[in-house]
Formats: structure tokens, C-alpha cells, sequence
């Protein structure tokens, strides 16, 4: 038997909904040595495959975009998506697989408007999310759980001094290379979009500056997160919430259907249409009638007109 063959079919699992960062780009697949030896390493050693994802940070502060603050459909859904991702791989590979899930709310969130207590209350509800769907290869990592510190921000303090390249450093990275500059320019339309809303008071060309900036120290400390997590988790496979070209070594994956490439739980709504669920930004959705459905007495997601709940699993 080839030695790649189990960590081929585990790859392959993967693979199977990765998020390009071209999305005309070629779907054939590609498994890159790299990836292949980390799997192979858990094979051997015939342990559950580790795979570590920067993702939940917090609801996006723009209510044209989300319900609210706490976890709705959308993380719900993708947790069960990421479960279900594990589950197929133990059908191949009997130790399995298993998740950590590194939050990277407390890491940006004052420079994206998000409180440190709406952190707190988005991470909770994860876990409980987590509990309540019996997602037993999902574990959850953060800032807390590596730096003792007396307060969030001296935890962000301590990142950037630790692990951060500089600003400048930064700058020229998206100057030069084309990863860096997409994914500038989609956190940099993330930010845009929020302030726009938020600070409504200033014109569109003052706040697209602004934020131009802002994006910069989000990338610089997204990337110190990164290192972090490359040194707590040296041996896991490396996911990504952000579209990565086909040779990265960071695998883009879709949690759950979205109507764009950049779409993610915590900066849009699920929207039901009778068949399978998608993300949409609120005032889309709005837009198109939706009725607001309710989960356990809390703002959940959207139906559209003449569709029902009929099948729909929670």
C-alpha cells in the first residue's frame, strides 16, 4: 500500500470544500507534500488528526449585517459543519480527526469595534453551542489560555511585542505579494463596510482612509496570531476562513454556503430558502421579505417567503 494513500483520502475530505482565493481557479485537486507529511505524522503516531482553525471571533458590530452580538444559525451550522468534516474523516482514518478552534476575537477586537464583553459573551455561547451539538472533536483556544495578563489589552500588548512583524514590515508585504494584497483589500472592505455605518458623522473618503489604516494593524496582528498558533500547534494542519490560492500551505475551507467568497457567520445572516441554508448580509435579506425565525427565544435566521422549516434540522 502507498505510504500517502490514508492521508490522501483525509486530504481529500478537506479539499472537497476549500475556499479558492480565485474562484475560477482550476478545481483539481492539488495535496501538497507539506500537508501530506503533517497528516502522515498523525497517521504513524495513529493519533486523531489535529487540525487548527483562527476563526469565531465575534459578531461583526454592523447591524445591517448581523442579528446581534451572540452566535445564531450561521455558527451553528458551521460547527455541525466542522463536526460533520471530522466525523467523514473517522470513516476513513478510525482515531479520526479533531478541530481547536483559536478565536481570534480578543486578538483585534479594538480595532474593529468590538467590545471585550461582547467577546466574552460570542466565545460562551460557542461552548455552549459546542455542548449542545455534542461536537466532541471541537475544542476552543484563545488568548487567555497562553498569556496571564491583567487585562485583555495587555494581552494584545503582548502579542504584537512577541510575535508581530512591524506595520512597515506589513506594508511592504502587501505591496509585493498577491495573498497579502486580497486579503488587504477584503479586510480593509470589512472594516469600510462596519465604520461606514457606525461612524456616520464622517464622509466615505475619511473613513475609507481611516480604516485603510486600521487594516494594516488587523493584518499585522492576524499574522502574530498565526505565528502564535504555529508555535503552540506545531504538527497541525493549517485552516483558513480567508480564500487561499490552491499551493498555500493554509487551506481556505467553507463552513456553510455563502454569496460570496469572503462570507463568514459572523459578518453575515442565514437565510433559509426551503432547501439548504446561506449566508447574506441582513439588509439583503431584508430586502428579499425574509421573516426573522427565532431558536430558543433569540433572533436566529431567516426564511424566505413561501419556504417552511419542514426538515430542517437544529
Amino acid at each position: 500500500m502507498h505510504i500517502y494513500s490514508t492521508p490522501v483520502q483525509i486530504l481529500h475530505c478537506v479539499l472537497k470544500y476549500r475556499r479558492l482565493l480565485q474562484e475560477n481557479e482550476s478545481n483539481r485537486l492539488l495535496y501538497l507534500p507539506s500537508h501530506l507529511q503533517k497528516i502522515q505524522f498523525f497517521v504513524d503516531n495513529n493519533k486523531p488528526v489535529h487540525f487548527v482553525l483562527p476563526a469565531f471571533p465575534a459578531k461583526s458590530p454592523n447591524p445591517q449585517k448581523v442579528l446581534g452580538p451572540l452566535p445564531d444559525m450561521g455558527e451553528r451550522l458551521s460547527l455541525q459543519f466542522l463536526q460533520s468534516l471530522c466525523d467523514e474523516i473517522e470513516g476513513i482514518y478510525p482515531p479520526g480527526a479533531r478541530i481547536t478552534i483559536c478565536s481570534d476575537g480578543r486578538v483585534f477586537s479594538d480595532l474593529v469595534c468590538v467590545t471585550d464583553e461582547n467577546v466574552t459573551a460570542y466565545g460562551e455561547e460557542i461552548k455552549h453551542i459546542l455542548k449542545d451539538i455534542n461536537a466532541t472533536s471541537l475544542d476552543a483556544f484563545g488568548m487567555e489560555d497562553i498569556f496571564n495578563c491583567n487585562s485583555f489589552a495587555a494581552m494584545r500588548q503582548k502579542l504584537v511585542q512577541e510575535y508581530a512583524a512591524s506595520v512597515d514590515e506589513v506594508r511592504n508585504l502587501i505591496k509585493t505579494e498577491f495573498n497579502h494584497r486580497c486579503l488587504f483589500n477584503g479586510i480593509h472592505r470589512f472594516l469600510f463596510e462596519d465604520y461606514l455605518v457606525l461612524q456616520p458623522h464622517k464622509t466615505s473618503n475619511k473613513v475609507r482612509a481611516e480604516c485603510k489604516e486600521i487594516a494594516y494593524h488587523v493584518i499585522q496582528r492576524s499574522n502574530a496570531w498565526s505565528n502564535l498558533i504555529a508555535e503552540q500547534f506545531p504538527y497541525a494542519i493549517r485552516l483558513s476562513i480567508h480564500p487561499q490560492p490552491r499551493d498555500a500551505e493554509k487551506i481556505g475551507i467553507h463552513l456553510i454556503k455563502t454569496d460570496n467568497n469572503w462570507g463568514t457567520p459572523w459578518h453575515n445572516v442565514a437565510v433559509y430558502d426551503g432547501t439548504e441554508f446561506s449566508l447574506m448580509k441582513r439588509s439583503k435579506a431584508e430586502e428579499m421579505n425574509a421573516t426573522l425565525a427565532y431558536y430558543k427565544g433569540r433572533p436566529s435566521h431567516f426564511t424566505l417567503a413561501n419556504t417552511t422549516q419542514k426538515g430542517l434540522v437544529m
